[in-house]
C-alpha cells in the first residue's frame, strides 16, 4: 500500500490542477467527429442515474454537460399534433389511405416536417425548449392492420392492406425524415409492433395469438416495408402481449424479427405505460425493477413511463448489465444526433426554418388537394355534380357544422376550419336552410320540423356518421357512450337509427336525398345505399373538409378517392371482435357479398382498359417481371384514376389471399387520352406465404388484374386480367 500512495496523490494532484473541460468543447459537441464517437464521449460522462432519466420519455436536463431537457413524445399523424401551435391538418389517416396516393403522403410528410422543425426552432428560441410537444422525435405513423371495423383506433392506419398499407407507411417515412442518409428532418416510428388492433378495453391485458401465417402474410409486411425499405428511425411496441409475452419484451418479435432478420438499428419505445402494464396488469414480471430490466434486455430503449427509473435498481440486483443499459441509450442518443440536437446552430440546416412556415399557402392547398382525393363516391343516381340552378337547399345532420369533427384524434388545431355548411353556403348562390334534426344517436327536433325545413326544398343533403368522441382511443373516446359504442370502439357497425330515420322522412318528402358520411371507419347503412340518390364519404377531412364536399358535390373536382378498407353490409358479416384470424376477414378474406368493396370508388369520368401484357420473357422465380396496360378516359371532363393491380394464385394450395393488391398508379386523363401504366413485380410480391411463415417464390400461374377496383366476376374484370406463366424451381425469400 505504501508503494501505491505517491501514485495516488500524483493522480489526484493531476485531477486537481488540470484544466476543466467547458460543456461546449467536450468530443461530443464537435460535429466534426463521427456520431459512433460523440454517443461513445457523452455516455461516458453519465452515472447511472442519469442514464436511467435519459431513457424515459421526459428526459431531465444534464446541466454540467450542458445537455438540455428533451420529450420524446411528439406525434404528427395528419399534421403537428397537440403542440397548441396553429398548423395545417390533413385528413385523419384512413382518409390519407383513401387517396392511394403515396406521392402526396410524402409532400404532406415534409410539409409536417417543416412545421415541427418551426415549432421546435421556436421553442428554443423562446424558452420554451423540452416541452412536450414541441419535439422533434415523433411517434408516427401507426400501420397496424385495420382488421375489424370495430377497432377505434382503425381512424389512425392506412386500412386493412398490408400493401397499401406499407406503400403509405414508406411515403410518409421519407417525407418526415427526408431523404439524407445520416440527418433527420424529424424523427418518425412505426407503431404498434406488431399484432395490435383492439378491443381497446382489454389492450393493456389481451394476449393476441394468431398462426404464422397470418403473423408473416397480414401483420408484418408492412413493418417489414418501413424498417427494411423506408429506414425508419424508430419502432414502438405495443401494449398487449403476444404468444404470451408483452410487446415491449418478446423474444421473437424484437430480438428475433426485428433486430435479427430485419437488422433494425433504431431505437425501439414502449407505448405510453406498456412496461407498467408487466407487473401491474400482465403479471409477467413481479416489480418495476424485473419489468425494467426485461424491457432493456429484449432492446427496448425508451420508456414511455417511468418504470425505467428503476435501472439502478436492477443494476444493484443483478438482473441487467450497465453494457446494455449503454447499448440503449447509445440508439437513443444517436437519434438525437441525428437530429442535429447537439450541434452549433450554424451546422443545422434546418435551424432557420422560420415560425412563419405554420399555415402557409402552399401547406393549405395541399391540405385541401388530400382532402379531396380522399373522399369517396360510394353512389350517384345521376344526381351529381350539382347544378348552379338549385334555389332552395336545406342541410341536415350532426356533422354538417361541427368542425372538431373533422380533425379525427391526434390532431393540431388550425387558425380556420371550414365545415360543410360552410362550404356548401360558399358555393351555391341558392337559399341554404340548416337544421341539425338529430346528434348522433337522437333526434333533435321537434315533430313535422324536418317536413316544414323540405317544403319548397330543390335538395337536401344530410350530413352524418359518426364522430371521435364516439370511436378512439381508450381514454379519448367512448365516455358515457350510447348504444352501438363502447370504450372507444364501436359494438355495431350500423349507422345509428336516428340518421336514418331523418333520411327516411327526406325521402318520403320526394326530396332528392345527398348523404355525406364522415367517420374514420366502415359504417353499415344499406337503407341509404337503396334511397339515397347520391353518398359521398368524406372520413374526417382536416380543416379543408368542407370545401372538399363542396367541390366535389358540384363538380369542380372530379371524386377519385377509393375505399381502403371493406364497407360491410351487417354486424353478421364480421367474426368475433377478439378473434386476431383473418379468417372471413378484409377483402383478401372474406367471401361474402360487400354492401361497398376495398378499392371501389365512383367518378364523373370514366376508364377503358386493353389487357393487361406480362412484358417479361419467360418468367421465372425470384426474378421481378414487368406488366403494362394502357388506361384512356372515355368521359367528357377530366378525371383522376387510381390504376390497381391485384394478384390472384388459382392453384396453389390454402391458406392463400382471395386475391391481394400490388400495385397501385395515380394518373390524370383529359377526354380522351389515354396512357400507358407500367408495374414492376417484385419477387415478394409474386411469393405467397406458407403456414410455417416463410415465403415462397414456386412455379405456378398467376392471375394479373389492373382496373379502376378489384376485379369481380363480369366478363369485363375478365377482360382486364392475363396470366403469368412462372417457370423455375421453388425459392424461399429472406424473412
Amino acid at each position: 500500500m505504501k508503494r501505491l500512495f505517491p501514485k495516488m496523490i500524483l493522480a489526484l494532484s493531476m485531477c486537481c490542477f488540470a484544466p476543466r473541460l467547458r460543456a461546449q468543447e467536450f468530443p461530443f459537441r464537435n460535429p466534426d467527429l463521427p456520431i459512433e464517437e460523440r454517443v461513445r464521449d457523452l455516455i461516458s460522462r453519465l452515472t447511472p442515474e442519469e442514464k436511467a432519466a435519459q431513457m424515459q420519455n421526459f428526459t431531465p436536463a444534464v446541466e454540467r454537460l450542458g445537455i438540455p431537457a428533451y420529450n420524446w413524445w411528439n406525434e404528427c399523424l395528419h399534421g403537428v399534433g397537440r403542440s397548441q401551435d396553429k398548423v395545417t391538418v390533413f385528413p385523419q389517416a384512413i382518409g390519407l389511405a383513401a387517396t392511394f396516393d403515396p406521392e402526396g403522403v410524402e409532400r404532406m410528410g415534409g410539409i409536417i416536417a417543416a412545421e415541427a422543425r418551426a415549432i421546435y426552432n421556436e421553442a428554443n428560441r423562446s424558452g420554451k425548449g423540452g416541452m412536450q410537444y414541441k419535439g422533434l422525435t415523433f411517434w408516427t405513423p401507426n400501420i397496424n392492420i385495420f382488421r375489424d371495423p370495430r377497432w377505434g383506433r382503425g381512424q389512425e392506419t392506412y386500412g386493412e392492406d398490408p400493401f397499401l398499407t406499407g406503400l403509405l407507411g414508406k411515403a410518409m417515412v421519407s417525407g418526415l425524415q427526408g431523404r439524407d442518409t445520416l440527418r433527420l428532418k424529424v424523427s418518425a416510428c412505426a407503431k404498434h409492433f406488431a399484432v395490435h388492433s383492439g378491443p381497446e378495453s382489454s389492450r393493456h391485458v389481451f394476449d393476441a395469438e394468431v398462426s404464422d401465417y397470418d403473423l408473416w402474410d397480414t401483420y408484418l409486411p408492412a413493418f417489414r416495408d418501413l424498417v427494411v425499405d423506408a429506414r425508419v428511425s424508430a419502432v414502438m411496441g405495443a401494449y398487449n402481449r403476444f404468444r404470451g409475452e408483452p410487446c415491449c419484451a418478446s423474444d421473437l418479435l424484437l430480438l428475433d424479427i426485428l433486430r435479427g432478420y430485419w437488422g433494425f438499428t433504431g431505437y425501439v419505445t414502449s407505448d405510453c405505460g406498456a412496461i407498467d402494464d408487466f407487473f401491474r396488469n400482465h403479471r409477467t414480471h413481479p416489480d418495476a425493477a424485473t419489468a425494467a430490466a426485461d424491457a432493456v434486455i429484449h432492446t427496448t430503449d425508451l420508456d414511455c413511463g417511468q418504470v425505467f427509473a428503476h435501472l439502478p435498481e436492477a443494476m444493484q440486483r443483478g438482473l441487467i448489465d450497465e453494457r446494455e443499459i449503454n447499448q440503449a441509450l447509445a440508439r437513443l442518443l444517436t437519434i438525437r444526433f441525428r437530429l442535429g440536437m447537439f450541434d452549433p446552430e450554424e451546422n443545422d440546416p434546418y435551424a432557420t426554418l422560420p415560425y412563419s412556415v405554420l399555415e402557409s399557402p402552399a401547406h393549405k392547398a395541399h391540405a385541401l388537394r388530400l382532402a379531396q382525393e380522399s373522399m369517396v363516391l360510394l353512389k350517384n343516381d345521376g344526381i351529381l355534380p350539382l347544378q348552379h340552378n338549385l334555389t332552395r337547399i336545406v342541410v341536415l345532420g350532426p356533422n354538417a357544422d361541427n368542425p372538431e369533427v373533422q380533425l379525427g384524434n391526434y390532431n393540431g388545431f388550425p387558425s380556420e376550419i371550414v365545415t360543410p355548411l360552410e362550404g356548401i353556403r360558399t358555393k351555391t348562390g341558392a337559399e341554404v336552410l340548416y337544421l341539425q334534426a338529430s346528434d348522433y344517436t337522437e333526434a333533435t327536433c321537434a315533430d313535422g320540423e324536418i317536413a316544414r325545413a323540405l317544403e319548397g326544398a330543390d335538395l337536401a343533403i344530410f350530413v352524418g356518421g359518426i364522430s371521435p368522441r364516439l370511436e378512439g382511443e381508450e381514454g379519448d373516446a367512448g365516455r358515457n357512450a350510447p348504444e352501438g359504442f363502447a370504450g372507444g370502439d364501436r359494438t355495431s357497425i350500423r349507422l345509428p337509427r336516428a340518421q336514418t330515420e331523418v333520411m327516411r322522412q327526406i325521402h318520403e318528402a320526394g326530396i332528392p336525398l345527398v348523404f355525406v358520411s364522415m367517420s374514420g371507419s366502415a359504417l353499415a347503412f344499406p337503407w341509404e345505399a337503396e334511397h339515397a340518390d347520391a353518398i359521398l364519404q368524406a372520413w374526417y377531412g382536416g380543416q379543408a373538409a368542407g370545401t372538399a364536399v363542396a367541390d366535389i358535390l358540384w363538380g369542380d373536382c372530379n371524386p377519385s378517392g377509393r375505399l381502403p378498407v371493406t364497407f360491410y353490409a351487417d354486424d353478421s358479416q364480421l367474426p368475433d371482435f377478439t378473434d386476431y384470424s383473418m379468417r372471413g376477414r378484409t377483402y383478401r378474406y372474406f367471401a361474402g357479398e360487400p354492401l361497398y368493396p376495398f378499392g371501389f370508388g365512383l367518378s364523373y369520368s370514366t376508364f377503358a382498359y386493353d389487357t393487361p401484357v406480362c412484358r417479361t420473357r419467360h418468367p421465372r422465380t425470384g426474378e421481378p417481371i414487368t406488366i403494362t396496360t394502357r388506361v384512356r378516359n372515355t368521359g367528357d371532363r377530366t378525371g383522376e384514376e387510381v390504376v390497381q393491380l391485384y394478384l390472384s394464385h388459382p392453384d396453389a394450395p390454402e391458406p392463400k389471399p382471395i386475391r391481394a393488391l400490388k400495385g397501385v398508379r395515380r394518373i390524370t386523363l383529359r377526354p380522351g387520352e389515354a396512357q400507358t401504366v407500367e408495374f414492376t413485380l417484385m419477387p415478394r410480391d409474386l411469393a405467397l406465404v406458407q403456414p410455417d411463415g416463410k415465403s415462397v417464390c414456386a412455379p405456378e400461374t398467376i392471375r394479373c388484374y389492373i382496373g379502376g377496383a378489384q376485379p369481380d366476376a363480369s366478363p369485363e374484370s375478365e377482360r382486364r386480367s392475363c396470366p403469368i406463366r412462372i417457370s423455375g424451381t421453388a425459392k424461399v425469400l429472406p424473412r
